[in-house]
């Protein structure tokens, strides 16, 4: 009977625990929805959710917990939709390919997650690795390791020779010939093949090289690199599966074809015309503009010995044109989600996009929506994530100042929850 009265009362201990509420006392909101910033507000969560949104600073009950962010500016978990969580860009990254293990890439992306999550991003897309992305992503998931919430893509695919294609720049002998399984086609049936490689990996979504690009071990940094066809095969079979997509591109006729193909996303898109543009608000395409990454090579391009030698003609080309296209597309009515390409540049820096992005002419509320509810509603996460509204995940961060005032305040974030669990204070 004594144990009967120690285990009813452990369960009401653990009850009571449950039951706990957190109060956050807000001193601005930016509630991801509107253009407005409220201030003086109440957070209410309980568990991983937001239980109430209220008007002045509630007082807690007994048992609740109080924070005080009432000298900071509250806004929902950002997401970025182009990360690389596996590796980070330096003087040696071409040779980590042939000394790094998988298990040494695995136990480097926790520390690039961690980072990446005290930098207030609660949901990251991770576009293109080995599949250690897809691991990490369950490790996360588990609480095994601190990172944020990722959608992974998987193992970028590619054409042979393509942007993707893991060989480039390989020894003659050490190429091989990779195929669908490896993320590398060259027909409509082996790309349906490779977005079922993908699915079958448990990738969230499947992302191509439909260009050139500037890091690989190649000298073409934008021309197209996949048929209609195979583009056509790629959407309709990551339809047919669930996923959307997403195309690194950066010269123009490879973004027109993934475009008319119906890609979802653009990435980079440097050489984006006005026709192009046209064709991505007539086909509902968003642009993701990663200036980041275009500024950073194009600044690492200038310093002897940082990248391969085809590597730097590309950077000192492309890098700088990124900015003035997001400029152009913006104000021609292009829909623009938040991405930064983290990996060409250091994980961590991800919140320097914003003032990217102001600097270009996109107001403060605008680039802050753009990495909230924008990129939620691309994940299909509008209902959980990219808002602080009851019924919402308790995805949650906070900076010093105003960013409606002063945008490189999103590149400080210092209050960082996800999932209703608080890692940074």
């Amino acid at each position: 009977m004594r144990n009967a009265f120690r285990i009813v009362g452990f369960l009401l201990a653990v009850q009571a625990v449950n039951a706990q509420q957190i109060y956050l006392h807000c001193g601005n909101l930016v509630d991801g929805k509107s253009n407005d910033v409220k201030q003086e507000m109440t957070i209410v969560i309980e568990g991983n959710k937001i239980l109430r949104v209220e008007k002045g600073y509630v007082k807690p009950g007994q048992s609740d917990r109080l924070i005080d962010l009432r000298a900071k500016t509250v806004m929902p978990g950002l997401i970025d939709m182009h990360v690389h969580l596996e590796s980070e860009v330096d003087k040696d990254y071409t040779l980590q390919r042939f000394v790094l293990n998988p298990a040494d890439v695995a136990f480097r992306s926790t520390v690039f997650a961690r980072r990446t999550l005290m930098a207030g991003f609660t949901t990251v897309r991770d576009l293109g690795g080995t599949g250690v992305n897809t691991a990490l992503r369950n490790a996360i998931n588990q609480r095994l390791v601190e990172g944020p919430r990722i959608f992974s893509a998987g193992k970028s695919i590619a054409t042979t020779g393509g942007h993707a294609d893991p060989t480039n720049g390989y020894r003659k002998d050490l190429m091989g010939d990779p195929g669908p399984v490896d993320g590398v086609i060259n027909s409509p049936e082996e790309a349906r093949q490779a977005v079922r490689q993908r699915y079958k990996e448990g990738s969230d979504l499947i992302k191509i090289t439909a260009t050139g690009g500037v890091l690989s071990i190649a000298k073409d940094g934008s021309g197209p690199q996949f048929t209609d066809d195979e583009l056509k095969a790629i959407v309709e079979t990551a339809k047919d599966y669930g996923m959307h997509t997403a195309a690194h591109a950066h010269g123009a006729e490879g973004m027109k074809r993934a475009v008319m193909a119906g890609i979802t996303t653009i990435e980079h898109g440097t050489k984006m015309t006005e026709e192009i543009m046209d064709l991505m608000k007539e086909k509902g395409t968003y642009f993701v503009p990663t200036i980041s990454a275009g500024k950073y090579v194009a600044e690492q391009a200038k310093v002897p010995g940082v990248y391969h030698a085809l590597v730097v003609p590309k950077a000192l080309e492309i890098g700088p044109q990124i900015q003035e296209t997001f400029r152009k597309a913006y104000k021609a009515g292009v829909k623009i989600a938040f991405g930064t390409d983290a990996g060409v540049y250091p994980h961590g820096d991800n919140g320097k996009e914003f003032a990217f992005m102001v600097e270009a002419g996109m107001p403060a509320i605008e680039a802050i929506k753009s990495a909230t509810s924008v990129n939620a509603q691309i994940l299909g996460m509008s209902d959980k994530i990219g808002t602080i509204e009851p019924g919402m995940l308790a995805d949650i961060v906070a900076t010093d100042e105003n960013p409606i005032k002063n945008i490189k305040t999103m590149e400080k974030v210092s209050f960082v929850m996800k999932d209703g669990v608080i890692y940074k204070q």
